[in-house]
């Protein structure tokens, strides 16, 4: 556009240039060799313009006949340099969709038409070629020759790091991800295997700078950073617990301060701090993890915060933690423990059962029966108890890829993944799935078969302990929780007549009653 506004205006000013000569007419007279040639001005001009006009004309044509060579030459090259870009090209493509012939052919299609110094992208096709045809050992040769080539050495790297994942050899690949690390850290696959190696070997300062610099370069967002560098600071925490108490006390409070609610965190922060005789700081450490979340380990920390209380001191202690956070099983759980503990039977029956209307599982039934047992010593209901125990969901843990731990732990134990552990209930038992009150299986139930004689039951009642007894445990515990596995059984074989209570059987409690229902069914 700009070429043709040019010449247009070109042209314009020629135009204006004759119509002034036009304008003002004269005449020029030129003598030479002896002769004179007398012209009109319009003339002059017309042939002085047409004279420049043939030398260009004339110098074009020089130049070109002069260039051709190099012109022929640079557009063969230039052909030949685009078909060798389609065959990298379609080689590429053939590479992404598992076409290892096509690959290959246009591997060397490529490699004859471009020179792999000029497009290192042949190198990455031909190893790539070598991967779909499994010439494993081939490929790894060629990523150790991009090593050699700043351009090609990061891709080199990963390609290098892929195979020794592929083979398992953790050490290998954490090496060639620790080296492009060190070049690129925004590469997220090398800095990640990084961070596992760190983590591993327990440098949590190389694991913290790490981090910031994967911060810096904005690989991971500022709130997942912070996420992160708590967890490492929590990690150093405990490992400095016993070494160096100021530093992991920093550490730990660092930690808190990035996470509130990382309860790990608030622990060993809270737990330092009071070892410093600094009560008040700890417990507002714990009471502010709390609100967020609450943790048993919180609670056991903060009612136990002042060894020198008395029971009844705890007790408050844990209405307190309650106060904070209304309505959640955890805390009544805690009410529960410290009224046991002061022999407030009935805070802390109360306190039990309504922790199991809020959250049924395993570790409030076993609470509620440890109550019945140092209350009433109630035996008969100690084992129904346990017997619900046996078949409600489990109670929270720290999980990760399958393990399940009592403690938190940095990493995790199978993979190495940073932060891998959570708070969570493992797999619920099958028996409570199927117990539930939603079970798919109770419209089944209400065209049941109608129960058997009377005798029958209670043949089946009575023989139900004898055949128990042949694979019966010695220990005491799992003898009772056989036992109470036994009269469950009997129940469902009997449910529907009207049988006697078994021997230290309580019957059925008036606030259960309404639980139960008479189409519910029990495989355990």
């Amino acid at each position: 556009m700009i070429r043709l506004l040019a010449f247009l205006a070109v042209v314009f000013a020629l135009g204006l240039g004759f119509a002034w000569l036009a304008d003002r007419p004269g005449e020029m007279l030129v003598t030479f060799n002896g002769y004179q040639y007398q012209v009109t001005l319009m003339v002059a001009a017309v042939a002085i313009v047409a004279v420049v006009a043939a030398v260009m004309i004339v110098w074009w044509l020089i130049k070109s006949l002069w260039n051709s060579p190099y012109t022929i030459s640079r557009y063969f090259r230039v052909r030949r340099r685009d078909r060798g870009y389609q065959a990298l090209s379609t080689g590429m493509i053939a590479a992404g969709a598992g076409d290892g012939a096509l690959a290959r052919k246009k591997t060397k299609e490529a490699a004859k038409l471009i020179s792999s110094d000029q497009e290192p992208l042949i190198n990455l096709l031909d190893a790539q070629a070598s991967l779909l045809e499994g010439d494993h050992a081939g490929a790894r040769e060629k990523f150790e020759r991009m090593l050699d080539d700043p351009e090609m050495r990061l891709l080199g790297l990963r390609g290098l790091y892929l195979e020794a994942e592929r083979l398992g050899d953790r050490n290998a690949a954490r090496h060639y991800a620790g080296r492009a690390a060190a070049v690129a850290p925004q590469l997220a696959w090398a800095a990640e295997s990084t961070l596992e190696e760190l983590t591993e070997r327990g440098d949590w300062d190389g694991a913290l700078k790490l981090v910031e610099a994967q911060k810096s370069t904005r690989q991971i967002e500022r709130d997942a950073a912070n996420r992160r560098r708590a967890v490492l600071l929590t990690a150093k925490a405990q490992a400095l617990v016993d070494s160096d108490p100021n530093a992991a006390r920093t550490a730990a409070l660092e930690a808190n301060k990035l996470a509130p609610d990382f309860a790990p965190a608030a622990v060993i922060a809270a737990d330092l701090v009071i070892r410093q005789n600094d009560v008040r700081k700890g417990s507002k450490i714990l009471e502010a993890a709390w609100k967020a979340e609450p943790h048993p380990d919180i609670a056991e920390l903060y009612t136990h915060a002042r060894p020198g209380d008395a029971v009844l001191d705890r007790l408050n202690r844990a209405k307190k933690l309650q106060e904070l956070k209304r309505n959640h099983a955890e805390s009544s759980m805690v009410v529960a423990r410290a009224a046991l503990d002061a022999q407030d039977f009935a805070t802390a029956r109360r306190e039990a059962e309504a922790a199991i209307r809020m959250d049924r599982r395993e570790g409030a039934y076993l609470l509620l029966a440890d109550i019945e047992e140092a209350e009433t010593g109630d035996h008969g209901k100690v084992r129904q108890l346990l017997s619900k125990a046996v078949r409600a969901p489990r109670d929270p843990a720290w999980v990760a890829d399958g393990v399940i731990s009592e403690r938190w732990a940095p990493v995790s134990p199978v993979t190495g993944k940073l932060d891998a552990f959570t708070w969570r209930a493992p797999m619920e038992r099958l028996g409570q799935l199927i117990d539930s009150e939603t079970d798919a299986a109770v419209p089944a139930i209400a065209a049941a078969p109608p129960a058997e004689p009377a005798e029958k039951a209670i043949d089946i009642v009575a023989d139900a302990p004898t055949e128990k007894q042949a694979s019966a445990p010695s220990n005491g515990v799992e003898k009772e929780a056989a036992v109470a596995e036994a009269v469950s059984e009997a129940e469902t074989a009997g449910r529907g007549l009207d049988l006697p209570p078994l021997p230290d059987d309580p019957g059925v409690a008036p606030e259960e009653e309404a639980e139960k229902s008479p189409r519910r069914f029990r495989l355990f």
